[in-house]
């Protein structure tokens, strides 16, 4: 009876375990530079232990990468940003898809997919921080 008692009434749910209401495309920003690095690091060496390595650490910061962008889409940006930058919904979908397996930098050792990736952030980014001085 105690812990019905005590038991929390209301769920939250935010990116992190608190709704701090911190967001930065930089996280994302960051993930993206690592993929890019470790795809160069991949083709400059010839260790297969490190190269299979380098494969399973950038799909992780891949993945980071697509987890970093759904919360600023899915949990910062609201109508009235998608209103006021129609193009937003595109440039989250295309980016997410530079980040993921299907050609992009999951998949893919091409240097050029993590620039395309890259640059797609940085667009975000700039919205973003429009919106920030609003």
């Amino acid at each position: 009876m105690l812990t019905r008692l005590l038991a929390p009434r209301t769920t939250v749910h935010a990116h992190c375990d608190l709704p701090c209401g911190v967001y930065d495309p930089a996280q994302a920003r960051i993930e993206a530079q690592s993929v890019k690095a470790i795809i160069e690091k991949y083709h400059g060496s010839d260790d297969e232990a490190f190269r299979t390595r380098a494969l399973i650490i950038k799909e992780q910061r891949s993945n980071l990468v697509k987890e970093h962008l759904w919360v600023l889409w899915t949990d910062y940006f609201k109508p009235p940003h998608f209103e006021k930058y129609p193009q937003l919904h595109t440039l989250f979908n295309e980016a997410t898809k530079l980040a993921g397996g299907g050609g992009g930098t999951k998949a893919s050792l091409d240097v050029a997919v993590a620039d395309q990736l890259l640059a797609k952030i940085d667009e975000i980014a700039e919205i973003f921080w429009e919106t920030k001085k609003a």
